[in-house]
């Protein structure tokens, strides 16, 4: 699978050009180095596929949280610094997955860190579900973290909508003029923003609910990976926040 690959690859690419947000991307790219080694360890365990019940997988590769407070310890901020060092000691970090697992937040970084590959990989070997509410994950009822238009057939003038889980990266179609959070499909309730630097992303707001996520447009921008243009694009976040909008799920950056 070259999924990993692709995010660090784009994360490297934005982080030489992208100006204001260079410092966070750089961090994010040895956050998802430290991802993607922990989605090989699982991958590579002989004899072993993920049940899904993280209560009977944990054990398997608990010791590989190591790399992400390593990671973190080595190239994040120091508010996240502090807590990796307390955080070595071991204490306590069984519950904190548990928990998150359970009933995720989207401020639970070093959880989220750790567990989305995992999730991604249980994920791959699961069939998905049918969804209660389309606006969350089929495969574990997570919630969206961004949309993306793409060309699904040649002929397509316009993109097709996905949302990508932020729980396990899982992708699944969505409706094009839809609210992501409250479903609201009265277009003069639906909100769009984006800015000359990031033309290929944009902030998708809903003022029914004041909600919002953004959009990446891979019809424009083909080579672009939703999950790190979304991080690089942080300046729509700080807009939609000023004009009194929260994002259904912060990404792991925390924006």
């Amino acid at each position: 699978m070259d999924f990993w690959p692709k995010q660090i690859s784009r994360a490297i690419e934005l982080a030489s050009t992208s100006g204001g947000t260079n410092e966070l991307l750089v961090f994010y790219t040895h956050l998802l180095s430290a991802q993607a080694e922990v989605y090989e360890f699982l991958l590579n365990q002989r004899d072993w596929r993920p049940s899904g019940e993280l209560e009977t997988d944990l054990p398997v590769f608990r010791s590989t949280f190591a790399t992400i407070l390593k990671t973190v310890e080595r190239a994040g901020p120091s508010s996240l610094v502090e807590i990796a060092r307390r955080l070595q000691s071991g204490e306590a970090i069984d519950e904190m997955l548990l928990n998150y697992w359970h009933a995720p937040a989207d401020t639970d970084f070093f959880a989220k860190a750790f567990l989305q590959p995992y999730a991604q990989y249980v994920a791959q070997l699961h069939d998905r579900n049918a969804a209660a509410n389309e606006r969350r994950c089929p495969v574990c009822n997570g919630k969206p973290q961004l949309s993306f238009l793409q060309n699904q057939e040649t002929t397509a003038e316009s993109g097709n909508r996905d949302l990508m889980c932020a729980k396990c990266l899982s992708v699944w179609s969505f409706r094009r003029v839809v609210c992501a959070n409250c479903g609201e499909e009265n277009p003069a309730k639906l909100a769009y923003f984006q800015t000359t630097t990031f033309n290929h992303v944009r902030l998708e707001a809903c003022d029914t609910c004041k909600h919002y996520l953004k959009g990446v447009d891979l019809t424009r921008l083909g080579h672009a990976q939703p999950l790190v243009d979304e991080v690089a694009a942080a300046p729509l976040d700080l807009w939609a926040v000023e004009h009194g909008y929260t994002k259904i799920e912060l990404n792991l950056i925390g924006l």
